[in-house]
């Protein structure tokens, strides 16, 4: 088969006034053939006609229409899927090995007849106008707290321009989590870009049919900051492109570092905390020239950061609580009838009397949960003992597993009501004595199978309080390896 190489070769020797004969046996071809591609003037390639023709019979081609039919019904539907239902429908005609040929044949047909695909305008970013933000689940990468999972969302801030990150673990989508998250991010860069767009964040966006484009807190923060807000259209996850993509190769950095690590188990909330800064710093280390480029147009940031909570006013309930975003938490009880303040942060709660902070309590994730206190309503629950048998929040009264034991141990030996007084009692010198010093004599009385009362536990945390226990000392001899010399000899006499 002639080539386009010995044509060319041909042509040039021609050029350089060889004979035909001669040029045509030295490249490789006989004259006539020589003959027939200098009177056509081209190449074998541009002469060779295109394989548009089959080889091999279509064998969906009886079906092809019912195909396309469906196809063009339903355009996202898998060309897999719509083989085993030829299958089904016609037993015994369809090979398991043809299923190739129809997807060929079906992106054939997506290619030339099929829907126009989306089309995704690569953007021109410009240092110091647009940083984007959301939220992302770290639940799969399997990261634990003390071998106990640690189930948490990461806020992550992007800079478009430069890449620039950054990141601040959270539990939900919380609009405390974002100011929290946002303000930290913008302090740790030293300047603040033109806009800031988000996702259709609840915590920052209203719903469509409101008049109002933002919400009243996040337009604040925006303004503080002196950010244009901006929120991508309904279902267009793309026009927040450049975070989604860096999610996922934050995610899988991630994953790599832990790998590295060798475990997956951090000791702390501090020490994850830790782990995740030191990532974002290796991340960043290649964005430097940048983001140079972008700290010289950032706009300076405020004197202040803004309060990253909620805050709310309320009336201290007869019961000695509060509902706070739809969760209860208790006080105490000396502010029955009393208005506070709450100050509801991305992962604790304030509550503020007379201008002090009188509880700092852990946030509560979800809705309809509740944090009681036992200290905050022991000294009243003990007056009435008959109460707690069908206390609303009676589970929150059992602040370890033994109390529970204990409390299931003088049910045992009492009446409900005589074993309500009793666990209530050993409950009041909890709070005044110390939980973990409570919970200690409990246990010893559970191990050696005494029988539980307040009486009992009274005396030796009295007892214990007078004579504290010494740490147990094991000292552990140091080891002659003569005596095992000695071990073998006797050993080998024996054989």
């Amino acid at each position: 088969m002639v080539t386009d190489k010995q044509v060319r070769r041909l042509v040039k020797m021609l050029q350089e006034g060889k004979p035909k004969r001669v040029a045509a046996d030295k490249t490789g071809m006989d004259e006539k053939t020589a003959r027939k591609y200098l009177r056509l003037g081209k190449l074998p390639s541009e002469i060779t006609a295109e394989h548009t023709w089959r080889t091999r019979e279509d064998p969906f081609s009886e079906v092809w229409e019912e195909v396309k039919a469906k196809l063009e019904l339903n355009p996202g539907l898998e060309a897999k899927t719509f083989f085993e239902y030829l299958q089904r429908s016609y037993p015994g005609r369809f090979s398991d090995g043809q299923v190739r040929t129809l997807q060929r044949k079906v992106k054939r047909w997506r290619a030339l007849e099929g829907p126009p695909k989306e089309v995704f305008f690569e953007q021109i970013h410009r240092p110091g106008e647009l940083c984007q933000s959301d939220f992302t689940s770290m639940n799969d990468l399997g990261i634990t707290l003390g071998r106990v999972p640690f189930d948490h969302m990461m806020y992550h801030f992007v800079l478009t321009y430069s890449d620039w990150e950054d990141g601040v673990p959270c539990y939900s989508e919380s609009f405390e989590s974002l100011s929290f998250g946002l303000q930290k991010a913008l302090w740790e860069l030293g300047g603040v870009p033109k806009a800031h767009r988000t996702d259709r964040l609840t915590a920052a966006v209203q719903k469509p049919k409101n008049p109002e484009e933002f919400t009243r807190r996040y337009t604040a923060l925006m303004q503080h900051y002196r950010l244009e807000g901006q929120k991508i259209q309904v279902r267009k996850p793309h026009e927040n492109g450049d975070i989604e993509q860096r999610h996922y190769r934050f995610k899988k950095a991630v994953d790599q570092a832990l790998m590295l690590r060798g475990s997956r188990d951090f000791s702390s909330r501090q020490e994850y905390e830790a782990f995740l800064k030191k990532l974002f710093v290796q991340l960043n280390a290649g964005r430097k020239e940048r983001l140079a480029e972008e700290l010289k147009v950032l706009s300076r940031l405020p004197t202040h950061k803004l309060p990253a909570c909620k805050q709310l006013e309320m009336k201290v309930s007869a019961g000695s609580t509060i509902r706070v975003s739809h969760n209860v938490y208790s006080v105490d009880s000396r502010l029955i009838g009393e208005q506070v303040k709450a100050r509801l942060y991305h992962e604790h709660l304030e509550v503020w009397y007379a201008q002090k902070c009188v509880e700092h309590l852990p946030r509560l994730r979800g809705e309809g949960k509740h944090h009681i206190q036992y200290r905050h309503i022991i000294d009243w629950l003990i007056r009435k003992p008959g109460a707690f048998e069908n206390y609303r929040y009676r589970e929150d009264m059992f602040p370890t597993s033994r109390f529970r034991m204990a409390y299931d141990g003088l049910k045992r030996q009492h009446t409900k009501q005589k074993a309500a007084k009793e666990y209530l009692r050993i409950l009041e010198l909890a709070a005044k004595e110390g939980e973990m010093l409570v919970d200690d004599v409990l246990g010893s009385i559970i191990e050696l199978s005494i029988p539980i009362s307040s009486a009992e536990v009274e005396m030796i945390v009295a007892s214990w309080k007078r004579h504290p226990r010494s740490q147990t000392e094991v000292e552990v001899s140091d080891v002659d390896l003569r005596e095992y010399d000695a071990l073998l000899g006797v050993m080998e006499v024996v054989r």
